[in-house]
């Protein structure tokens, strides 16, 4: 007979924060006056002031189909980044440790032009703000304007080969600036991937910031992933490194629990969970649950799947 024992840090379906904390929370945080953190203007994504980390964005997008942006309250308080903390509010609270200077990215791998790097030279470039819905594998959502530079406009520079099938991402860790990561649960450092195709497709950002400034750090600083169609744990924070690679790279959570959070991580309201339903999903902030829709509301990426069975892939 085969038990199942779950590890600590994995999210049952009753521990998700319910509706009327949040409120309450919110009416504290405003009692505090603290409420100049809510956004400036409905459906803009921006913060009332830019503040010090303030971006100069050259085009926006809005593919979020019309809905209001959560505050920046609810994004940067509400965080899974585990090295930091395996509750939602630790990050907050711990990952102010996180030297983000001097940061470099590594790609290589499967390529002709591999290259170092620094943060600062994508900061200095175009920037696009998009907002886009955020859907986790443990059925909470969030809708956040993210700035950043479309991922495969950003890989074509190192000339993957046609050997490049896949791109691997890998994370910091650094047990002096993360001394909570030995109680994670997790293999580190954290490792994600894409195929090729998924990486290039102009939906994937390469996201340096939000609300218009420089990431929080419990958000990814300086550099994180952002797929919009896939559940979040893919969307991979404080990348150090990218590679092209042949085989399919291995990844943390597929990984830990392959039954459970698969590769592809398409967000599919057909394929629930082992632990819980992803039919329906809660927002950040909102009383009820609204239905999940399939590839998260992004239709445009279902070709990338021609032929594949998501139940089996998912």
């Amino acid at each position: 007979m085969l038990i199942r024992i779950a590890p600590p840090h994995l999210l049952r379906e009753t521990e998700i924060t319910p509706p009327e904390v949040y409120a309450s929370r919110r009416r504290f945080l405003q009692q505090l006056g603290l409420a100049g953190i809510a956004l400036a203007a409905p459906g803009l994504g921006r913060a009332q002031s830019p503040g010090p980390g303030a971006l100069k964005i050259s085009t926006r997008r809005e593919r979020a189909g019309g809905e209001k942006p959560n505050s920046f309250e609810d994004v940067s308080s509400y965080n899974n980044y585990y090295e930091f903390g395996t509750a939602k509010d630790e990050p907050a609270r711990n990952a102010g440790k996180l030297k983000t200077r001097p940061w470099t990215v590594v790609v290589d791998g499967e390529c002709e032009a591999p290259a170092q790097v620094d943060i600062d030279s994508l900061l200095a470039g175009a920037l696009e703000e998009r907002i886009y819905r955020h859907r986790c594998v443990e059925a909470w959502s969030i809708v956040v304007p993210w700035l950043g530079i479309p991922l495969g406009d950003f890989l074509k520079r190192f000339k993957p080969t046609s050997k490049a099938r896949y791109v691997a991402f890998e994370t910091l860790y650094d047990d002096q600036q993360m001394p909570l990561a030995r109680f994670s649960g997790l293999q580190l450092p954290y490792r994600e991937g894409l195929r090729i195709d998924e990486a290039m497709h102009p939906l994937t950002l390469l996201s340096v910031g939000m609300y218009g400034r420089v990431l929080p750090n419990q958000n990814g600083a300086p550099l994180r992933l952002t797929v919009p169609w896939k559940y979040g744990f893919k969307s991979i924070k404080s990348i150090v490194r990218i590679r092209f690679t042949e085989k399919q790279p291995a990844t943390t959570w597929s990984a830990l629990a392959p039954d459970e959070y698969g590769f592809y991580a398409n967000v599919n309201p057909a394929v629930d969970h082992p632990r819980w339903s992803q039919s329906r999903e809660r927002r950040l902030g909102e009383l009820f649950k609204r239905d999940t829709l399939m590839f998260n509301g992004y239709p445009e990426v279902a070709s990338l799947y021609s032929g594949l069975d998501l139940r089996r892939y998912y």
